[in-house]
């Protein structure tokens, strides 16, 4: 982008549009509408649908050897598998009270760790920590559910603070880093990452966390008045974590695109050297940033400790939820309400995977695939905007190496 930019008129003038071709639309959010940010991962998603059903068709075998002699049949088999996985993938997502609990549940810490990532994206940092930050946010909320007694009106909020400030400390001092000695956030982040989850391993293996009479790393079950309420009643998983996960949404669009800060934020990712000359404190936004990054990934950690049956943390509880926050903040494009829509996507088609497998004999493996495809063509998205004939939203610069989400 530095060579696009031409000299200032005048030394003490503020960089403006004429400066940065197209910066001050960009940092105020005109280039990354709604429809950006919704549109184009629809259109990859039905993309991935096709090429889903392709490979269900073309793994058919016994239509194939039915092919021969019967082609029509067989080709009439290949439509009715694609239809019958599809419809159980989406029953398995929506069809029911509890599909509908299960998709919530399963997305609600992808939400939260997904803007964990995008928010690092929009001031041009690459988070990819969410999982140390997760880990550290749980554990800091599992300390707070097995020793602090206080009624549920008081245990469970102070749990919650405890999950975020625990994940903005560790996602903090990466910015930190990054601020002070230049180090890259990156690296920094995948240490730490490992530092959380060895450090988890052999918390929970000490009396302060360990479950009584066991040798595993284990935590023994948080108190009752720490436990998040279910949402639909206890035969559900799903918990009013959700809630929190729709009003970090709101906070997170508020925070970016209706304040001072979030404007800084913004313009730091769209360019750092102009947002010093304009006399931002790009160090202190840095370090800034990567906290509230760190503080929404400890948040998805912290209710999986406190929302999840039977609220006992293995050492492994974050899964790959931080690694998969990556993807859905892409295809989201770091949009606060595109992480809300991708992250019920994924939601959905993990949930509903299952019931595809267990019901039309589909490998759940699939779901994977369509993931993957669905990434891919968000990386892709010219590709996206040629076949369905869609023109570009803004014409500026899309390279990931400046602010991430553009």
């Amino acid at each position: 982008m530095s060579d696009m930019r031409t000299e200032p008129q005048h030394e003490n003038d503020p960089p403006s549009d004429k400066d940065y071709p197209g910066m001050m639309d960009r940092i105020t959010g005109v280039g990354d509408s709604l429809r950006k940010a919704l549109v184009l991962p629809a259109l990859a998603l039905f993309l991935a649908l096709l090429v889903g059903a392709v490979i269900i068709m073309v793994t058919d075998v016994d239509a194939w050897r039915r092919m021969g002699d019967e082609p029509v049949q067989a080709i009439r088999d290949m439509l009715e598998g694609v239809w019958v996985a599809y419809r159980e993938l989406f029953l398995g997502a929506f069809g029911s009270v509890r599909a509908i609990s299960e998709t919530l549940f399963t997305a609600t810490p992808l939400i939260l760790a997904g803007l964990a990532v995008a928010v690092g994206f929009r001031t041009g940092l690459f988070n990819i920590g969410a999982r140390g930050q997760m880990f550290i946010g749980g554990l800091a909320a599992l300390w707070v559910g097995l020793h602090v007694e206080l009624p549920a009106l008081l245990h469970i909020p102070l749990a919650i603070v405890a999950g975020i400030v625990g994940g903005g400390i560790w996602g903090g001092l990466a910015g930190l880093l990054k601020a002070r000695t230049g180090a890259h956030e990156v690296i920094t982040t995948i240490m730490l990452n490992f530092i959380a989850a060895f450090l988890t391993l052999w918390v929970l293996k000490t009396s302060v966390f360990q479950e009584e009479g066991s040798n595993n790393a284990q935590s023994a079950p948080i108190l009752d008045t720490a436990r998040l309420p279910p949402l639909f009643g206890d035969q559900y998983r799903v918990s009013i974590a959700v809630f929190l996960a729709l009003g970090a949404v709101f906070l997170v669009y508020w925070l970016l695109f209706k304040t001072t800060i979030g404007f800084e934020f913004r313009a730091a990712g769209f360019s750092p050297s102009a947002s010093l000359y304009a006399g931002m404190n790009v160090a202190f936004l840095y370090t800034a940033v990567m906290f509230l990054s760190g503080a929404l990934a400890g948040l998805a950690g912290a209710t999986m400790t406190v929302g999840l049956p039977p609220y006992t943390v293995f050492n492994n509880f974050p899964g790959a939820i931080g690694f998969d926050a990556i993807a859905i903040a892409l295809l989201g494009r770091s949009h606060p309400f595109g992480v809300l829509w991708s992250g019920l996507l994924f939601g959905a088609l993990i949930a509903g995977g299952r019931t595809m497998q267990a019901l039309a004999g589909v490998s759940v493996d699939l779901v994977i695939v369509m993931q993957s495809l669905i990434i891919i063509f968000i990386a892709a998205p010219e590709l996206v905007r040629t076949v369905f004939g869609v023109k570009a939203v803004d014409q500026g610069p899309t390279q990931l190496t400046s602010g991430w989400g553009t």
